[in-house]
């Protein structure tokens, strides 16, 4: 909100930055002082090392994006599309932990149905205060879409990245790391294509927010960001990714996310749709289970090589941006 008021570049920089270091105080002191407030995992029955999870604080989220959302109003761009924004953020927070807290997981129904909720209010929100052009960034041109099917390819990214993001987070600093990677990724190619006023402080704030809690999430990690954190950042990502004006590059500039919790995703789906039982057969997912089960990587192998091939992707993507 104060990003509004001040009209030098200097000015704005500098709360731009004071901004940054207070999302990255808060988030690390509030995660020390809220630590032992959180719900506990309970493993999870058929991932790798599932037991070791047992007991840890789940739910960071609910920190770390309260945060995030403060800091964006007072310190970042404000407007009614930025509140929308923001509420759609916090209620994919509210409702992973809820999931969190809860003593028994959620129904895939239920957790279906609010995501598809929230898919198509930023549908809708987007289309109201941007229209439905999309830039095709690897091929330099624009292309105009009938609003109602742009709304069909908006709902279907947000509602897939919420969930991919959310199967992505099963090993220690893995979701945190490569979703960074993708905030910086998306946020690039808007500075390319002159869309960084959209996005701006509250990308440099998602990522001040993800530092601190990767100080505790690294490997061994202390606390979990649990479904408040990893849908929210989904849900993060894809309206980032809307916001650059081209959001086909969601596909590129997360696609190590995409492929980790997609596939598990694509799996079911095939599987009980279409009854092909065999599909994927010998492939474990999440991948980064199929990583350390099957090939025998480690956690830190797992975080340090997704990273890099997903900014050796990026990087290719953004040189070949037209």
């Amino acid at each position: 909100m104060l990003y509004q008021f001040i009209l030098d570049d200097e000015t704005r920089n500098t709360v731009v930055l004071i901004g940054s270091i207070l999302a990255f105080v808060f988030t690390f002191i509030g995660l020390r002082v809220f630590e032992n407030k959180l719900p506990r995992d309970g493993g999870r029955e058929f991932a790798v090392d599932g037991s070791k999870s047992i007991g840890k604080p789940r739910g960071a989220g609910i920190i770390f994006i309260i945060v995030f959302t403060v800091i964006s109003i007072i310190f970042g761009k404000f407007s009614v599309e930025y509140l929308i924004y923001f509420l759609i953020v916090i209620l994919c927070m509210l409702t992973g932990y809820m999931d969190d807290a809860s003593s028994s997981p959620w129904g895939e129904l239920k957790k279906g149905i609010l995501d598809l909720a929230v898919a198509v209010m930023t549908a809708f929100a987007y289309i109201r205060y941007n229209g439905s052009d999309v830039h095709f960034a690897l091929a330099g041109i624009d292309v105009h879409f009938h609003p109602v099917v742009f709304a069909l390819f908006a709902i279907a990214l947000v509602w897939v990245s919420i969930n991919v993001t959310n199967c992505c987070d099963g090993v220690d600093g893995l979701c945190g790391t490569v979703s960074i990677a993708s905030v910086v990724s998306i946020y690039a190619l808007a500075l390319m294509l002159g869309r960084s006023v959209e996005l701006g402080a509250n990308v440099l704030f998602m990522i001040m927010v993800l530092l601190a809690y990767l100080w505790y999430n690294s490997t061994p990690s202390r606390v979990l960001m649990g479904d408040a954190g990893s849908r929210a950042i989904g849900a993060f990502l894809a309206i980032a990714a809307l916001l650059t004006g081209a959001p086909f590059m969601y596909l590129l500039m997360c696609l190590i996310i995409l492929l980790d919790g997609g596939l598990g995703l694509l799996k079911l789906t095939v599987i009980r749709v279409f009854k092909w039982k065999s599909f994927l057969k010998n492939v474990r997912t999440p991948i980064h289970d199929h990583l350390r089960k099957k090939r025998g990587w480690s956690n830190t192998q797992v975080v340090n090589r997704m990273l890099i091939l997903q900014v050796l992707i990026s990087l290719i993507a953004l040189g070949m941006v037209k």
